[in-house]
C-alpha cells in the first residue's frame, strides 16, 4: 500500500516539482493550497495574488493528476502570525514572519489538517534536507542545508521540532534551482517560468514595510544622530553579560536630524525609509526607542553602533532542533551561526548559563536586533535556534 503525502502546493515552481518528484518516488500525493489571508483591504496591489496562485496550483495538480483542495487558514494565520508580528513591532522587536509561518502554520495547523486526511507525511518545496539516525533504538531527525547554497532555506525552518521533522519531506532539497526549473519545463508546468514570490509569507505581493504602515498608526518623532566616537566610548566590556548587552542611547547623546513617522516602522541596520540624508555618508538605524518614539542613527556602514560581538537568548527562547546536542549549564561549544536568511555563516562560541544562551562571534556582527532568530549549525546540520533578547 502506498504511503500518502499531503503537499503544500503554493502555485510556485518549487512545490510543483516537489509534487512531481513525490509521485515518481511512488507516493500517493494529495495537494492542498493554503489560503492564509482574506482581507484584501490590506493588499497594496490591483491584482489578487492568492487567487492567481491558487489557479496555478490547480493547473499543476490537474497536469500531475493528483487531487487538489483549498484550505482556508486565514483566521488562524491572523491570530498566530499577523497579530503576533504587529505586537512585536509595536514593542520595538524585529520578528521573522517566515519562520513563524513555518512553525505555527505549515508544520502545525496545516500538518494537523493533513493528518486528518490520513497523511503519513507532509511535503513542501523548501530547499533543505532531512536525514534520520538511530541510536539505542531511538530515532533522531536532522535538519540539513539544501544542496543549492544560494537557495538554502534551512534557516526558515529553525524552529521545527523532532515530531514535525519526523513527518516532513523536502523533495527538492537535493537539487539546485536551475534543475528544478528544467524539470518543470520538461513537464510543461504552468509554473516553470514563474518568478519566486517576494511578498510577505502567503499574504501576497506586499512588502513588509508597506504592510506595517497599513496596520500601525503613524506617530511623528525625532531622529537623533549619534557620533561614532560616542559609541566607541560606551563599548567597553569584560563579561558575557556586558558583551551581549546592546547599547542604549538617550536624546542628549546626539543631535537632532529630523522627523520620522513611527519608531515601530524601523529596525536596527535599516537604511531606506527615513527619507533623511546623511552628510557626507548615508544614515543607518542604530536603535529604535518605541517608548519615547525616537530613532537613533549613525553615518556609514562602518559606524561602530551597528556592530556587536555577542548576543543573548533567554532560556525560555532556546530551541534545540537536535535535542541530543543540547548544552548543559556551564558548557560551551563552537558552531557556525547566522542571524538572517542568506547571511554567510559566522564562527561563534555558544555559552550555556542558567539564565540563557550567550553567543559570542569571532567577528563583530552588523545589525543585531531584538526579536530576530539566531540559528547555529554544525557543518550542514542546523542544530538549534533562539529569539534574541
Amino acid at each position: 500500500m502506498k504511503q500518502r503525502v499531503v503537499i503544500g502546493l503554493s502555485g510556485g515552481v518549487d512545490s510543483s516539482v516537489a509534487a512531481h518528484l513525490l509521485i515518481e518516488e511512488g507516493y500517493e500525493v494529495i495537494a492542498l493550497f493554503m489560503r492564509n489571508w482574506k482581507d484584501d483591504s490590506y493588499i497594496i496591489s490591483d491584482d489578487c495574488p492568492w487567487i492567481e496562485d491558487s489557479y496555478d496550483a490547480m493547473q499543476v495538480a490537474q497536469k500531475l493528476s493528483i487531487p487538489f483542495h483549498i484550505l482556508d487558514l486565514s483566521d488562524q494565520y491572523k491570530v498566530r502570525i499577523i497579530d503576533y508580528m504587529i505586537k512585536e513591532y509595536e514593542n520595538g522587536n524585529t520578528p521573522n514572519p517566515d519562520i513563524l509561518c513555518n512553525r505555527e502554520v505549515k508544520f502545525d495547523i496545516f500538518m494537523k489538517e493533513a493528518m486528518k486526511l490520513g497523511a503519513d507525511f507532509v511535503a513542501t518545496g523548501h530547499y533543505c534536507q532531512r536525514s534520520t539516525t538511530v541510536e539505542d533504538g531511538r530515532k533522531t531527525h536532522h535538519l540539513l542545508a539544501g544542496a543549492d547554497k544560494n537557495k538554502d532555506q534551512s534557516y526558515f525552518l529553525c524552529q521545527l521540532n523532532q515530531d514535525q521533522l519526523s513527518k516532513a519531506l523536502f523533495p527538492i532539497g537535493h537539487l539546485e534551482k536551475p534543475k528544478v526549473r528544467e524539470i518543470a519545463k520538461s513537464l510543461d508546468l504552468v509554473t516553470a517560468d514563474k518568478k519566486d514570490s517576494q511578498g510577505l509569507c502567503f499574504i501576497g505581493k506586499v512588502k513588509l514595510p508597506d504592510f506595517l504602515q497599513q496596520q500601525l498608526a503613524p506617530k511623528s518623532g525625532k531622529v537623533i544622530e549619534i557620533d561614532r566616537n560616542h559609541v566607541v566610548y560606551k563599548q567597553e566590556y569584560n563579561t558575557l553579560e556586558e558583551k551581549s548587552r546592546a547599547i542604549h542611547y538617550q536624546e542628549s547623546d546626539g543631535k537632532y536630524k529630523g522627523e520620522h513617522q513611527g519608531a515601530h516602522f524601523f529596525t536596527v541596520g535599516q537604511r531606506k525609509g527615513l527619507h533623511i540624508g546623511g552628510t557626507p555618508l548615508p544614515l543607518f538605524i542604530l536603535e529604535t526607542d518605541v517608548k519615547e518614539n525616537i530613532v537613533y542613527v549613525g553615518q556609514g556602514t562602518d559606524h561602530p553602533g551597528l556592530y556587536r560581538t555577542a548576543l543573548f537568548i533567554p532560556k525560555d527562547e532556546i530551541h534545540w532542533v537536535t535535542p541530543n546536542r543540547k548544552l548543559s549549564n556551564g558548557e560551551s561549544e563552537v558552531y557556525m551561526s547566522r542571524l538572517r536568511y542568506r547571511q554567510d555563516l559566522e564562527k561563534a562560541t555558544l555559552h550555556q548559563k542558567n539564565d540563557g544562551l550567550y553567543i559570542v562571534f569571532d567577528n563583530p556582527q552588523r545589525g543585531i536586533a531584538k526579536g530576530q532568530f539566531a540559528a547555529w549549525y554544525d557543518e550542514e546540520e542546523l542544530i538549534g535556534s533562539g529569539v534574541i533578547d
